[in-house]
């Protein structure tokens, strides 16, 4: 009896935060038999935890766990059925997030889960960067003669972390799904096992991840404490707006945390070894769908915890987004790997986004939303362009791409076009999202961001053009003198490679041409997300 009372206490304690009249009602309930007490607590949640905003995530895990039984009982029978249960449960994971755009209550599991506009953004990101990079990973598995069902349970696994990530705003549900998303990278990162580069790639990921993370979680310790106990976001941010030193050393400690997820400078030093060592196609996720996880992350804590601290994260993100397009781009210019030069690249777009992020301003967060949104396409694009030349070369050296289009038009088209997009050369999408960015900051005041954020755009165009200038002008490398003459696109895995990198061109272009829409969409998501503006009575400290 006496445990079976303080689990009713803990329950009606839990509640009385939501939902004060069903805590009294739940509390004055006499209880018979010990069965009587699971099926009135199991009447009063399903009442209340609204679960149905959770479908994609519930269709990501069904997923997830067809793909494993169906490798237990069929074996490598269905080994190339596999990537395609995984697309069919991403697509209608997808299906099932757009309607949750116009959802009337977006909380979940007693505030834990919110399906806010912004939160149902980025989880189509992630969605969306899970799916190409299934596309570019159907013939490097086959090649790399791996276990595939693995591999695809690992990037579900990775694929609902983020999405749990975008929506959270609980502590403990969002140091859940953060460990989610982070131990599945890491088993991803060192999936090519007998291969020296990827275990290295991999360890350092572990031993910088797991600091992280623990800087993090002290971080959130000192909230709960300081807050006196409260673990909901929002709960917390009027308790420590006027503790000062201890709230800001709990500010520091979980900036540094997130910093990680977004591999800003001084925070990125994993970057080049995970992104040169690791499999491509699991670089090309963490480069997207990790990371908008991470902003998504940045977004929500800071406007929902610190909001009478924006002066102090505004500081603090304005001096890391400065240190990472200035250090990105200038060591993206010494790179002599494919991929390494990629790694110091999206160091620096996430300073561009981080822009964004700083001004805390409603066009703001809508050019942040944007620049993502394009940053999607035009990367991974890249990535499989990268993915391709390297099955067909066995190399990701930058010369090794010399003379290029004379063997290979179509790759060094794609590549061309995602390479000047990143580089911000109009009319592509990235040109168009550089300027959203750089507009939203003049309107803000933000004028030294903004200068920093030209400078480096402009030589971060060196080292974009000098690769496209190696496949065009210069006489073919011996990798491309030996480059195979069979290109058959109906070998396994090679069609869908060829649709990921048709699609992520013609986004890149298209989105160029019809930009507007896209401004409208993001800023609509961030009006209608009344959790990322904080009340005004706690917007300053007194």
């Amino acid at each position: 009896m006496r445990y079976r009372w303080l689990w009713l206490r803990f329950g009606g304690d839990r509640i009385a935060r939501t939902t004060p009249e069903t805590s009294r009602n739940l509390c004055t309930i006499r209880l018979q038999s010990v069965m009587e007490l699971p099926q009135a607590c199991m009447e009063l949640d399903f009442a209340t935890l609204n679960v149905g905003v959770l479908w994609p995530e519930y269709i990501v895990t069904i997923t997830l766990a067809v793909v494993m039984i169906v490798d237990l009982i069929a074996g490598r029978k269905v080994t190339g059925q596999l990537p395609y249960i995984t697309l069919l449960g991403l697509g209608i994971a997808t299906v099932t997030l757009i309607p949750q755009w116009l959802i009337e209550t977006p909380e979940s599991f007693l505030g834990s889960f919110t399906a806010d506009p912004i939160s149902v953004a980025f989880r189509a990101f992630i969605l969306l960067s899970t799916a190409l990079t299934v596309l570019m990973s159907m013939r490097y598995l086959y090649r790399a003669g791996t276990s595939t069902a693995e591999f695809y349970t690992l990037l579900l696994g990775a694929t609902l972390g983020g999405m749990l990530l975008s929506g959270s705003s609980e502590m403990v549900m969002l140091y859940v799904a953060l460990e989610l998303l982070s131990i599945s990278s890491y088993l991803l990162s060192g999936y090519t096992k007998l291969d020296k580069r990827s275990n290295e790639a991999a360890l350092k990921y572990l031993l910088i991840g797991a600091a992280s993370s623990g800087i993090f979680l002290y971080g959130m310790s000192l909230l709960y404490g300081l807050s006196g106990g409260e673990t909901q976001l929002t709960e917390i941010a009027p308790r420590i707006v006027d503790l000062g030193f201890p709230a800001l050393l709990a500010l520091v400690l979980v900036v540094a945390g997130i910093c990680f997820k977004l591999a800003a400078v001084p925070f990125h030093q994993w970057t080049p070894d995970v992104y040169e060592g690791a499999p491509t196609p699991v670089v090309a996720f963490l480069s997207v769908g990790s990371k908008a996880a991470g902003f998504a992350l940045a977004l929500r804590f800071m406007t929902s915890a610190f909001p009478g601290f924006i002066e102090e994260w505004q500081a603090l993100f304005t001096l890391l987004a400065i240190l990472s397009m200035i250090l990105g781009n200038v060591v993206a210019i010494a790179q002599t790997s494919m991929k390494r030069m990629l790694a110091y690249s999206s160091i620096a777009q996430a300073g561009y986004v981080m822009i964004g992020l700083t001004l805390g301003t409603e066009d703001g967060y809508s050019s942040m939303l944007v620049y993502l949104g394009t940053y999607l396409f035009m990367n991974l694009g890249a990535f499989m362009s990268v993915v391709l030349f390297s099955l067909r070369t066995g190399t990701d050296e930058i010369t090794a791409y010399s003379g290029l289009y004379q063997k290979d038009p179509f790759l060094a088209l794609v590549l061309s076009v995602c390479l000047l997009s990143l580089g911000g050369i109009p009319p592509l999408v990235g040109f168009f999202g550089k300027i959203y960015l750089f507009w939203a900051g003049i309107q803000a005041g933000a004028y030294l961001l903004v200068f920093i954020g030209l400078v480096t755009s402009v030589a971060s165009i060196y080292y974009y053009v000098k690769v496209v200038r190696y496949m065009v002008v210069k006489e073919p490398s011996p990798e491309v003198k030996n480059y195979p003459t069979n290109l058959s696109w109906d070998m396994d895995g090679m069609r869908p490679l060829q649709v990921g990198m048709l699609l992520t061109t013609v986004a890149t272009v298209v989105m160029g041409v019809f930009f507007y829409p896209l401004i409208n969409l993001a800023t609509t998501s961030v009006r209608n997300t009344p959790t990322i503006q904080p009340p005004a009575a706690v917007i300053r400290r007194p």
